[in-house]
């Protein structure tokens, strides 16, 4: 299929067709040769010959109006990964101070964030520390590095850090990250939750109103319980509800697994896109270079002279 950006200029194309069939169908002017006992059949050949060199001229100018029509073709389809948006939803209360292997549960909990980012390249990532206050640290972006730079500011163990970020309110985070994901149209919503204690705002039935919530905004909770306690009920519960799962690592090399089985059951899509018109000046290009060269050659010796 071809196609024009300007289209306009093809209505120009009606002069060439006049011209050549001028060409073909004008009667020259005609000297008789007297040539005695002449046996030469008549012969129309070098008649033609001469009007498909004049011809050259006219095709060139036809080729020009389609260059200056726009020709375009269309790209071919490109694969593009579709997006996830994926917030961080990490505890920052006192507890997280606790020992998970060499180091404390945020560290590693920090630790095994940074390395999934390195595998979901393409997704957009969020992070959100939470206590008994909420902070949006980073805001959804495909910019992996500033997350990777997030884990010194709110370490538990900061004495600049505020008393706010003592307790533990579950609740209260995964509602801001709902408003959060809930402006973004494009992709899919995701929220990792990293969490070591029980929460208060879950209960008397807060924990079924906010999974259905979630689940409503077509959001899903992955929740990872760093502590030797059994998962909260009530965190479990906004899991099942919003089609995530619940996980209890015991240990930092565990948890570096759970990180990849939730990549396992959260693939990365890949969509086609509709090819873009592109520009397709080439092939017109040549084919004018051809026409003048024919014509520039016929010069030396296949012309008209009324003579």
């Amino acid at each position: 299929m071809i196609y024009f950006s300007a289209p306009l200029w093809l209505f120009l194309l009606c002069v060439p067709a006049l011209l050549m069939v001028w060409v073909w169908t004008r009667q020259t002017g005609r000297i008789a040769f007297p040539l005695d006992h002449s046996e030469l059949p008549p012969s129309r050949f070098w008649l033609n010959v001469l009007r498909l060199v004049e011809s050259l001229p006219v095709l060139l100018l036809a080729v020009v109006i389609l260059i200056l029509a726009g020709p375009q073709r269309m790209g071919v389809p490109q694969a593009k990964r579709s997006l996830t948006n994926i917030q961080f939803c990490v505890d920052v209360s006192g507890s997280m101070t606790a020992k998970f292997g060499d180091a404390t549960r945020y560290d590693k909990a920090m630790e095994a964030i940074n390395g999934f980012l390195d595998y979901r390249e393409g997704d957009a990532f969020g992070l959100t520390f939470f206590g008994n206050a909420v902070v949006h640290w980073v805001p959804l972006t495909t910019d992996s590095s500033a997350l990777k730079c997030a884990p010194p500011f709110m370490h538990p163990s900061n004495p600049n850090r505020s008393d706010w970020f003592q307790g533990t309110e579950v609740g209260k985070a995964l509602l801001a990250c709902q408003e959060v994901l809930s402006a973004r149209s494009e992709g899919d919503r995701l929220i990792v939750l990293i969490s070591d204690g029980q929460s208060a705002d879950l209960a008397n039935g807060q924990a079924e109103a906010i999974g259905k919530l979630l689940r409503d905004s077509n959001i899903v909770v992955y929740d990872i319980h760093v502590a030797e306690e059994d998962t909260p009920a009530e965190i479990a519960t906004i899991a099942m509800l919003t089609g995530g799962e619940v996980y209890h690592p015991g240990d930092p090399e565990t948890l570096a697994e759970v990180f990849q089985q939730i990549d396992k059951m959260e693939p990365a899509e890949i969509e086609r896109t509709v090819g873009q018109p592109l520009d397709n000046f080439q092939p017109y290009c040549l084919v004018a270079l051809c026409l003048s060269g024919l014509f520039q050659m016929s010069l030396f010796g296949w012309r008209y002279t009324p003579w």
